[in-house]
């Protein structure tokens, strides 16, 4: 393990290194263990030697080995590359970048290599006091999708889900949705203690590749496996497989070739095919990060743009979609279990679960309480109109083996019902959010509850969603979801 080297061995490296004529400034890394001989790499150095808070310093990291695709971070936040130069060539090479100082913390670098396929940590220098890891967290089902960098999380362990597009990951235009800013992210959510949810998409309006392409199969899979190597992102809770792929609007490149049941789990656990071959996110995952759990994307409720053969009690074309995705991973995962393949089924279920609170099925009833009702609309064959819809996924879930009893997160849910269009800020009855929490909190079953959204920097759409901004009603929701996390 790499570390920052102790005052007293100062002396000694300089000895060691006598030999080797190249100047080295600022304070290096050394590997602990037997005496080789030869220098510890890599080296790392910051000039000025002892920066001082908003001050601009130079990182130069020193490698026998010439290393591509490399990257630094410090305290998780990518610093800005400068150049690269052979030293002695074929010998030393040398990485230069930019950052300035953080202030009322210490400083923590690390140097990355193979990023493209998932950075590995090559070394590490830790410079004065390193911040406290959070105290006394206490845990919530409580959930925010892109959360607020500034949010007050009042010492909960709460949840958040973020993104990630395989077409965008190496993307500079477009930073936010690289995979270089989703470690930071994840870096500062998991700083707080919050336990993250990244949902894995292919592009933007395309939420896995299109039915039959293969090669784009095989590029979200080489995606999901570089995820799961990336040092960076160890600490991810777990990756969402996609979502809303009954929707068209999540097939909308290739809307000759949805995203069907059948494609969906061929992808996730290889349905349909040999059950030795590796190329599906389960065995990708499960072979670059063991511990990851690995969930199946939401679907879109009330939305009716895909339908097929009738398998649910109720016959409407979302239950029958959900029916024949988790029919069909079932079959994937129970084929691998008679292989002798312990892999196979996934680790949990995300779910879509809005509210409804103009629903005429609540009749007099409170619009606040509407989470706290069944709302079976006949004209759906008794299917839930409103929150809990969540229920009507969770029976699905539980009518085949592999499946049954696995735990739920509700990674979507706010007052905006796709069919009946007003959004949150209009439409929030204040309450309703803790009318829905205390749903949640009686149900062991599911393990988090994730209002969508709180803030994406820079894009004004969702503002009406949105809890950080808190236009019209969402004011409400807002100072409901602070209060819930204080206990109140």
């Amino acid at each position: 393990m790499n570390r920052a080297l102790p005052a007293g061995a100062l002396t000694l490296l300089v000895l060691a290194l006598s030999v080797w004529l190249l100047p080295i400034q600022g304070r290096v890394t050394v590997e602990t263990g037997a005496i080789t001989g030869r220098p510890a790499w890599p080296q790392i150095s910051v000039s000025p030697p002892d920066p001082l808070p908003g001050q601009l310093a130079t990182i130069t990291v020193t490698d026998e080995q010439s290393w591509a695709y490399v990257k630094l971070t410090a305290n998780g936040r990518s610093a800005r590359f400068v150049d690269w130069d052979e030293v002695q060539p074929g010998r030393l090479w040398q990485w230069r970048w930019k950052l300035i100082m953080p202030s009322g913390e210490g400083l923590k670098l690390a140097f990355y290599v193979d990023c493209h396929t998932g950075c590995r940590s090559r070394g590490e220098l830790a410079l004065g006091q390193a911040a406290a890891p959070p105290s006394a967290v206490l845990p919530t089902q409580l959930c925010v999708a892109f959360p607020d960098p500034g949010r007050d999380w009042h010492g909960r362990r709460g949840w958040v889900v973020d993104m990630t597009y395989l077409r965008l990951a190496d993307d500079e235009q477009d930073r936010y949705w690289s995979v270089d800013a989703l470690a930071e992210r994840v870096h500062q959510a998991t700083a707080q203690g919050l336990r993250v949810l990244v949902r894995v998409e292919y592009d933007r309006d395309q939420t896995l590749p299109p039915a039959e392409d293969y090669l784009g199969l095989s590029a979200y899979v080489a995606y999901v496996r570089r995820l799961g190597r990336d040092v960076r992102l160890q600490a991810v809770y777990g990756y969402v497989i996609g979502s809303g792929m009954n929707a068209a609007d999540s097939n909308v490149q290739a809307p000759d070739r949805p995203v069907t049941p059948a494609w969906y789990a061929r992808l996730f656990n290889g349905y349909g095919e040999t059950p030795a071959h590796t190329d599906n996110v389960v065995a990708a995952l499960r072979a670059a990060h063991p511990t990851v759990r690995i969930l199946v994307g939401p679907l879109r409720p009330w939305v009716s743009d895909q339908d097929v053969a009738v398998g649910h009690g109720i016959d409407v074309p979302w239950l029958n979609y959900m029916d024949a995705l988790v029919a069909a991973l079932d079959a994937g995962a129970r084929a691998k279990a008679e292989a002798g393949i312990a892999w196979g089924a996934p680790d949990g279920f995300a779910l879509h679960a809005p509210g409804r609170p103009n629903a005429p099925e609540l009749g007099d009833r409170p619009r606040d309480q509407e989470p706290r009702y069944d709302l079976a609309r006949p004209a759906w064959g008794g299917a839930q109109a409103g929150f809990r819809v969540y229920q009507d996924w969770v029976a699905v879930i539980d009518r085949y083996a592999t499946t049954r009893g696995l735990p739920v997160y509700i990674t979507a849910t706010n007052t905006f019902a796709p069919d009946a269009g007003e959004p949150p800020a209009q439409n929030y009855p204040q309450g309703w959010l803790r009318s829905a929490s205390g749903v949640i909190q009686a149900d062991p079953r599911v393990q988090a509850l994730c209002w969508f959204l709180d803030l994406v920097p820079g894009d004004d759409r969702w503002d009406s969603f949105s809890l950080a901004r808190g236009q019209g009603r969402m004011i409400y929701a807002a100072e409901e979801f602070d209060a819930l996390l204080q206990g109140r």
